[in-house]
C-alpha cells in the first residue's frame, strides 16, 4: 500500500524558506483542493505565516480528500490516520520546529485539524474547526489535552445539513473537556464559511499566535 503524501500546497512564503514567524496550517474539505482557502488564508493577521495543504487522495482532477467518506460523521480512525501523517509529515518538512504552529480546516479538515492537535498536541499551539467536528473514541493525546487545555475555534452554520448531527453533538461533549474552547453559530449560514466567521477566526489566530 503506497504512503500518502502531502505533494502541493500554497503557502504565503512562496519559494522562500519560512521565517520563523507563527503559522496557520488550513486543511480544506472533502472534494476541494490547496487553493480553496487561500482567501480565508489571506484575512488572517498580519504577521502570521500561512499554508493551504492540498490532501492527498485524489477523486478527480481537482479534486482531493484526506480521508474517504464512509459512515456520515464517524469515519473509520484507520481511514482517518494516513491523511494525518501525511499533515504531520508536511508540517515536519516545510516548518521550522521551534514555530508554533495553528492548525485551522474546514469541514473534513476540521477533523484533520483536530486530529493534529490530538495526535501531536506538543507540537501545535491549538486547532481552529470550521463546520468540521472530533473524530470518535479517545485519540492518544486526548490525556495531555484534559491538562493543558488549549485554544480551540469551533465555528458552524446553523443551516449547515452536511456534518451528521451526532458528530456536531461529539464536539460540542468533546471540547469543554479538552480545550479551551471559543464557539460561534452562525445563522443562516449552510456548510460554508462566511465572512463573519472569517473575521472571528482571525482574532482567534491574533490571540493564540501574536
Amino acid at each position: 500500500m503506497t504512503t500518502p503524501h502531502v505533494t502541493t500546497a500554497t503557502t504565503s512564503w512562496g519559494e522562500d524558506a519560512h521565517d520563523g514567524r507563527p503559522t496557520v496550517v488550513l486543511a480544506h474539505g472533502y472534494g476541494a483542493h490547496e487553493s480553496a482557502l487561500v482567501g480565508l488564508a489571506r484575512l488572517l493577521p498580519e504577521g502570521v505565516a500561512w499554508a493551504s495543504l492540498q490532501a492527498p487522495l485524489t477523486l478527480a482532477p481537482g479534486s482531493h480528500a484526506w480521508f474517504p467518506l464512509s459512515t456520515p460523521g464517524t469515519p473509520d480512525p484507520e481511514d482517518v490516520a494516513p491523511g494525518v501523517d501525511a499533515a504531520h509529515a508536511w508540517v515536519d518538512a516545510h516548518v521550522p520546529a521551534a514555530t508554533t504552529v495553528l492548525p485551522v480546516g474546514f469541514s473534513q479538515g476540521g477533523l484533520v485539524a483536530s486530529q493534529l492537535l490530538r495526535t501531536r498536541p506538543e507540537r501545535y499551539a491549538g486547532a481552529g474547526l470550521l463546520g468540521g467536528f472530533v473524530l470518535q473514541g479517545a485519540v492518544a493525546g486526548d490525556t495531555v489535552l484534559r491538562r493543558t487545555r488549549p485554544p480551540v475555534f469551533s465555528g458552524r452554520g446553523e443551516a449547515d445539513t452536511v456534518i451528521a448531527p451526532h458528530a456536531v453533538a461529539r464536539t460540542d461533549a468533546w471540547l469543554p473537556e479538552h480545550a479551551t474552547a471559543t464557539t460561534a453559530s452562525y445563522p443562516g449560514l449552510g456548510h460554508t464559511i462566511s465572512a463573519t466567521e472569517a473575521r472571528d477566526l482571525a482574532r482567534f489566530v491574533a490571540g493564540v499566535l501574536l
